[in-house]
């Protein structure tokens, strides 16, 4: 379906309050059409429908007027730059964008993932199978590691108990 009858499609979505239909039309186009800043900025009006800052701000990354908080609620949900560069969902070279400012933004995230990794990268091979994160190393990895050990200790006396009422 071409550009425009979505779009229009889209308004008609809105216009009726089926803003998640709209949402997934406009999720559809901005796969599409990766560099295409108003899709990007559309579907960031449709987050603040929803009252999700940090997906409006996600969308609305690469605008040069967009709003702080937002902005800051993306970088917080999407800690590194390798899933930011994942959650941009940006294909092909920075300057295919249509603005500087973008240009910009996108050239600090894909060099910021590229120092992080110790390695280059691009906007067509970003990272997605790496840790970004430390390989979930730390206390959460632990406590799912612990939690995982008393399951099978608890399967297990479960199992023996079970054997000697069996037997007894």
């Amino acid at each position: 379906m071409p550009l425009r009858d979505t779009l229009a499609r889209v308004d008609a979505d809105l216009a009726a309050g089926r803003v998640p239909m709209a949402r997934q039309r406009l999720r559809g186009l901005v796969s599409s059409h990766p560099t295409d800043l108003t899709l990007r900025r559309r579907l960031a009006e449709v987050y603040r429908l929803y009252g999700d800052p940090a997906e409006a701000g996600r969308w609305a990354y690469l605008e040069q007027d967009g709003d702080p908080a937002e902005t800051a609620a993306f970088e917080a949900r999407y800690r590194t730059p390798a899933r930011r560069m994942r959650a941009l969902a940006w294909r092909g070279p920075e300057s295919a964008a249509a603005t500087g400012f973008a240009r910009e933004r996108l050239a600090e995230v894909r060099t910021a993932c590229s120092e992080a990794l110790g390695r280059p990268v691009d906007w067509d091979t970003v990272p997605s199978h790496e840790p970004v994160d430390g390989g979930g190393s730390g206390l959460g990895g632990a406590l799912a590691g612990a939690g995982c050990v008393v399951a099978v200790l608890a399967f297990l006396a479960v199992w023996v108990n079970g054997l000697v009422a069996l037997f007894d």
